[in-house]
């Protein structure tokens, strides 16, 4: 067993199945992160110079597209070196960087869906005062909270665990995970701390859960009233609870690895498992709103009709 004065790396074992066909894995793992930075970055481009754009919703969008950057920028360029390399570390200092990263694009993307909802419902059941009610400030706090909430929290967590005497190095996945750390402190470790932080993220998200319920319960009880509220529903509150619902499946997939285990699967499939929320909500949301929301999709139209002439 290692101690504390020697654990400087940790080794992932997970990519080892991967041997036999690791150019295919990089080529399409390479392809598939420029895409996602190609379809964010181009979203937030749109919203930016287009000045009909600057609504809340579609900078709350924005929001949205700067998290997937932000959290698959934490994941994808270390992978990609990982399948080139003889050897899969990662430093101790930064698996503690990839773990504060990618928690936080989790929690930062629960808590900007929950500011969408709020400005849904806002826009939705109290239409007369929304402009009085979405202000440029409000706007701005608001995006602060959803950014800010999941750093502070995450920022406590991380440094406890960078307390933690390890006993141990290895690590059966593709990424740095918070538990799987925790996991390799040795027995005489006190872990309440990070236990206590980890109770109170889980009261701190579900809280904003329960929120989202709130705001849809009024907003479909809105939309039953008027027919012109439900196109408004279906124009602007369906994209959103699209990538709500991808967002908390591919998470439920996670947790209930993170929970259960299922170590007889396939390791494959384990990895597959493991970075769903780092696959399917970077590329699909911006997909989603570019296809259903009207002014960006005549937006991308008019561009694209623009180039043909």
């Amino acid at each position: 067993m290692d101690n504390v004065s020697v654990v400087k790396f940790f080794i992932f074992t997970g990519i080892n199945e991967t041997t036999d066909y690791r150019i295919a894995v990089f080529s399409l793992t390479l392809l598939y992160y420029c895409l996602i930075l190609f379809l964010n970055v181009s979203l937030v481009v749109i919203v930016v110079l287009d000045e009909n754009l600057h609504e809340p919703m579609y900078i709350l969008l924005c929001s949205v597209c700067f998290n997937a950057i932000y959290g698959t920028t934490g994941f994808y360029p270390k992978f990609l070196l990982d399948l080139l390399s003889l050897s899969q570390e990662i430093s101790y200092e930064w698996c503690l960087l990839q773990t504060f990263v990618i928690h936080s694009f989790a929690c930062c993307e629960l808590s900007i869906l929950a500011v969408m909802a709020y400005d849904r419902y806002l826009a939705i059941c109290h239409p007369l005062h929304y402009h009085s009610l979405m202000t440029k400030k409000r706007l701005c706090q608001l995006v602060a909270f959803s950014w800010v909430t999941p750093f502070f929290v995450l920022s406590v967590s991380i440094i406890q665990t960078s307390r933690l005497e390890l006993c141990g190095s290895k690590m059966k996945r593709i990424l740095c995970v918070n538990w799987i750390i925790v996991r390799l402190a040795c027995s005489h470790s006190n872990t309440t701390a990070i236990t206590i932080a980890s109770y109170a993220t889980i009261v701190i998200y579900v809280s904003h859960g329960l929120f989202i319920i709130w705001t849809y319960k009024h907003i479909i009880k809105t939309c039953t009233k008027s027919k012109d509220v439900r196109v408004k529903f279906m124009q602007t509150c369906l994209p959103h609870l699209i990538s709500l619902i991808t967002f908390l499946v591919v998470m439920v997939f996670d947790l209930m690895y993170m929970r259960f285990g299922f170590t007889d699967l396939p390791q494959n499939l384990q990895n597959f498992i493991t970075i769903e929320f780092l696959l399917f909500p970077p590329l699909m949301n911006p997909l989603i709103y570019g296809f259903i929301l009207n002014k960006i999709r005549n937006r991308i139209l008019s561009l694209v009709y623009i180039k043909r002439l």
